[in-house]
């Protein structure tokens, strides 16, 4: 059971490392809204969300006090909306409407972010597929609280190129149609290859078609609190590192599951899953790249950080697993550069590459993710870039991602600030040599042989 003197122990960990729970995120069903009127679908998604969501804010801040635990953010993921939509949107322009209704259902809730307006396009696309993709420019530039994603690729699939190809262009369109904002859009749209229905972490939060009408979904982050005590071991063996991550990720995640209970019980839906990922921000103190450092490394990208991030994404994951009742979503270890000041010193120094960060995600929790790029980089080297990372988690059975951020008028050497827990980013050099003739083949490419189990 869980009591009040394992928090209370946590408070040194809260108040000197920076623990905290980084999102409460309810994850909505909306199939019921469905409805071949767009007007009517737009009134049912609306008075759903407010009326389920409309106290999430307020009990998170309720158990903040009473608890003393900082809830960064709290959240709406829904169900993907090219689903919901499919039956009344018959042009881009119609799943915009949409979009803004879920902006401002958000806005009344008073919610950070709303997740979930998506498509699950790994094995091909339908129409509303087709329309939902391309409504994301206008989408993401004409809102503010929105995130979209889009899942292209699974290990029992495959990946639809053609899918990957088209969002080359929409990336390019969606900077060039947020540019006065320094291309924010991108960062709210991520491109995933075997995409979990029950995230909690945005910008890829999407209410699954198999989870339950309503539930609570809690994320928990603590960089800053595994590096503090791997700081009080260090220069010991591999044995003796292993065990204190395994330690640290169990007390962290003792608080999320602490948390996500009691809003599961003040809200009265359902608790889902508690995703222990160590998810850094720009603070000082509160980097998985300072955590690589402390293990051994002079940067993130020097030899043997694979390795490195590879021990400690599998020791958070056996020691949060045996501390909820329900562990999902992502759970491991973030390298998101904007949002870690450690990845960016990394960048600056020459010591990490975008090669190395594609070789660092075979053995991390996502992907490439709020990685800014020059804003002249061409649409098939974006594409060729998502179609690489996609092929990791296909062929390793994992979720990957993407969050390319081409900057307009900036190339490497410059930087770019986006604010709050996004961070600002160096513009990264890119492959420059050509994919074009391969990303434009029409088709998919096969699932690999080791997905079939029937």
């Amino acid at each position: 059971m869980i009591n009040r003197a394992e928090i209370i122990e946590t408070n040194n960990m809260i108040q000197d490392a920076k623990l905290d729970v980084r999102t409460i995120t309810m994850g909505i069903s909306l199939l019921d809204c469905i409805d071949s009127d767009l007007d009517r679908c737009c009134e049912r998604i609306y008075e759903k969300i407010t009326r389920l969501a409309g106290n999430l804010v307020a009990t998170g801040e309720k158990i903040e006090k009473e608890f003393q635990i900082p809830i960064v953010n709290k959240r709406i993921s829904v169900t993907p909306i090219a689903l919901v939509g499919g039956a009344c949107c018959k042009t881009p322009g119609d799943f915009v409407k949409i979009a803004k209704t879920l902006d401002r259902a958000a806005h009344t809730v008073g919610v950070n972010f709303l997740g979930g307006y998506s498509a699950l396009v790994s094995k091909g696309m339908t129409q509303a597929d087709k329309n939902l993709i391309l409504s994301i420019p206008e989408a993401l530039s004409t809102t503010s609280l929105l995130c979209s994603s889009i899942n292209v690729g699974s290990t029992k699939t495959g990946i639809d190129m053609d899918a990957v190809e088209m969002l080359g262009h929409i990336i390019k369109e969606t900077a060039e149609a947020t540019k006065e904002d320094s291309c924010l859009g991108c960062a709210k749209l991520v491109i995933f290859c075997n995409a979990p229905d029950d995230n909690p972490f945005m910008a890829g939060a999407f209410h699954g078609v198999t989870e339950a009408d309503a539930i609570i979904n809690v994320g928990v982050s603590g960089p800053g609190v595994v590096k503090k005590a791997l700081e009080q071991v260090r220069g010991e063996s591999f044995e003796v590192l292993c065990e204190t991550i395994k330690k640290t990720a169990f007390k962290i995640t003792r608080v999320g599951q602490l948390v996500a209970k009691e809003a599961s019980k003040m809200l009265d839906i359902p608790f889902g899953i508690v995703d222990l990922s160590l998810a850094p921000t720009p603070a000082i103190g509160d980097s998985v790249a300072d955590i690589l450092k402390e293990i051994g490394l002079e940067h993130p990208g020097a030899p043997g950080t694979t390795a490195a991030l590879a021990l400690l994404n599998d020791q958070v994951k056996k020691g949060g697993v045996m501390a909820s009742s329900y562990v999902g979503g992502l759970s491991g270890a973030f390298i998101p550069v904007s949002e870690d000041q450690g990845m960016i010193d990394a960048v600056n120094a020459g010591a990490l590459t975008l090669e190395k960060l594609e070789a660092m995600t075979c053995v991390c929790s996502v992907g490439l993710d709020m990685i800014a790029v020059p804003g002249d980089t061409k649409a098939s080297t974006l594409s060729g870039i998502i179609a690489d990372e996609m092929a990791i988690g296909m062929i390793n059975a994992k979720t990957t991602a993407v969050r390319l951020i081409p900057v307009i008028g900036k190339g490497v050497g410059d930087t770019v600030e986006f604010g709050g827990l996004l961070g600002y980013a160096p513009i990264m050099p890119v492959n420059s040599f050509d994919c074009s003739a391969f990303v434009s083949r029409a088709g998919r490419i096969p699932a690999p042989i080791h997905s079939f189990k029937n």
